[in-house]
C-alpha cells in the first residue's frame, strides 16, 4: 500500500459526518468508567428545547450529518422525541445512545415516530455479574437484554457498544457472539479511555500489545459474523484494514474499502465532534477541550473557525511518531489518549505499538 502524502485530508475534508450530543447528564446508572461522572442530578444549565431547536438548524446548515443522542441517558430528557422529531425533519439522520433499561413498548414507539433510525445498548460483559459490576447497578443487564427484546419485536434496528477494559478482554467474543445471537445489526468495540470517572480505571486499561491483539482479533471476526464491526477509540484499525489489504494483495481505495473507510481513525474536529449538556463544543467526549461555545456562538463559526479543530486537520502539526507515521491521515492516533497522557493533544498516541516506516 502506498502511504497517504497529500496534505489535503482525504476522504472528509472536513465533511461533518458525525455528532454526538449528551443531551442530559442526568443517568440510571453508574457505571465505573463514565466519561462524564454522570449520576441522578439534577444539572443546572442544561440548554433548552427552544435552544436545542436552534442548534438543530445552525447542524443543518453545516451538513446532513449522523446526529447521535447520548448522555448521560437521553431517554430522562422530557423532550427527547420533540429533538428527534425536529433533527428528522431538518434531514438529519438522528440515532439515540441509551443503557436500555428504561426502554417500554410505549416509548419505542414514541421513538420510531420520532424518526430515530438505530438504537445503541451497551453491554460491556458476557453475563450478569459482568455486566452489572461494570454499570454499578443491580439488573442493569438483565435491563439491556429487556430493552433489546422491545426494540427487536418492534422492528427498530440496534446496535450493541462494548467498552474494551481487562475486565471484559476475555469475553469478546462471548459478547459478540450475544451480539449475533441477540438479532444485533452491529457491534462497535470502543477501547477505553482514562477521562472522567474512568480515570480511577488507569489499571483497567490494555497495554499496547493486547491493543494491537484485540484490533487484529476483530479485523478477523467482521467476516465471520453477519454484523457491521467497528472499532471506536481505536484510530489503529484503520490502519490494520490498509495492512490487512496489503499484505492479501489487494488493490483499494481507502474511500470505499468497506462500510469503515469511508472514515479514519480519530475523527474529532475533523469530521466529528461532542456537544456538551451545556453546549460546549469539544473534538470528542474525552477530549475536554472548549472549542466554542453554542449559547454565544453558531455551530457554523465553530466548526470551521475553532483553533483546535483546524489544529486537528493539520497533518503537520502532529507531533512524535504520529506525526511521522505513513498511515497518519488513516489513523490519527487518539488524540484524548495523547492529551490525557502528556496534555498535549498533537502529542503521539500511548498505546500504540507501531513504528513508523514498517507494513
Amino acid at each position: 500500500m502506498e502511504p497517504v502524502t497529500s496534505n489535503e485530508h482525504p476522504v472528509s475534508r472536513n465533511q461533518l459526518r458525525l455528532v454526538a450530543w449528551e443531551l442530559t447528564r442526568r443517568c440510571n446508572l453508574n457505571c465505573v468508567h463514565c466519561r462524564a461522572g454522570s449520576e441522578r442530578g439534577p444539572y443546572p444549565g442544561e440548554l433548552d428545547t427552544a435552544k436545542c431547536f436552534e442548534i438543530l438548524a445552525q447542524i443543518s446548515e453545516v451538513g446532513k450529518p449522523i446526529v447521535i443522542l447520548t448522555g448521560g441517558e437521553p431517554l430522562l430528557r422530557e423532550d427527547i422525541f420533540d429533538l428527534a422529531r425536529q433533527g428528522s425533519q431538518l434531514g438529519l439522520r438522528m440515532v439515540m445512545a441509551t443503557n436500555g433499561t428504561l426502554l417500554t413498548a410505549e416509548i419505542i414507539e414514541r421513538m420510531k415516530g420520532s424518526g430515530i433510525k438505530r438504537v445503541s445498548i451497551s453491554i460491556d460483559g458476557a453475563d450478569e455479574k459482568q455486566h452489572d459490576a461494570f454499570r454499578k447497578v443491580p439488573g442493569a443487564f438483565q435491563g439491556a437484554l429487556e430493552g433489546v427484546r422491545l426494540l427487536r419485536d418492534a422492528d427498530v434496528e440496534f446496535q450493541i457498544n462494548t467498552t474494551v477494559t481487562r475486565h471484559n478482554i476475555g469475553d469478546l467474543e462471548k459478547i459478540l457472539d450475544l451480539s449475533v445471537e441477540l438479532g444485533a445489526v452491529a457491534h462497535h468495540i470502543f477501547l477505553l479511555v482514562p477521562t472522567g470517572r474512568a480515570k480511577e480505571m488507569v489499571d483497567q486499561e490494555i497495554d499496547a500489545r493486547e491493543y494491537e491483539q484485540v484490533l487484529n482479533w476483530f479485523y478477523q471476526m467482521r467476516e465471520r459474523v453477519p454484523l457491521h464491526m467497528k472499532a471506536t477509540c481505536a484510530p489503529h484499525y484503520y490502519r490494520i484494514l490498509r495492512q490487512e489489504a496489503h499484505r492479501k494483495g489487494e488493490k483499494v481505495s481507502f474511500e470505499t474499502y468497506g462500510l469503515d473507510a469511508v472514515t479514519r481513525g480519530c475523527l474529532g474536529g475533523t469530521a466529528f465532534c461532542f456537544i456538551s449538556n451545556q453546549g460546549v463544543v469539544q473534538p470528542c467526549g474525552y477530549l475536554d477541550l472548549n472549542c466554542g461555545d453554542l449559547k454565544t456562538a453558531t455551530f457554523q463559526s465553530v466548526w470551521r473557525e475553532s483553533e483546535i479543530f483546524n489544529q486537528l486537520r493539520d497533518a503537520s502539526a502532529y507531533k512524535g511518531k504520529c506525526g511521522r507515521c505513513e498511515y497518519l491521515r488513516v489513523c490519527g492516533g487518539c488524540r484524548a489518549r495523547a492529551f490525557e497522557a502528556t496534555g498535549d493533544f498533537l502529542a503521539e498516541e500511548p498505546l500504540c505499538a507501531y513504528q513508523p516506516g514498517k507494513t
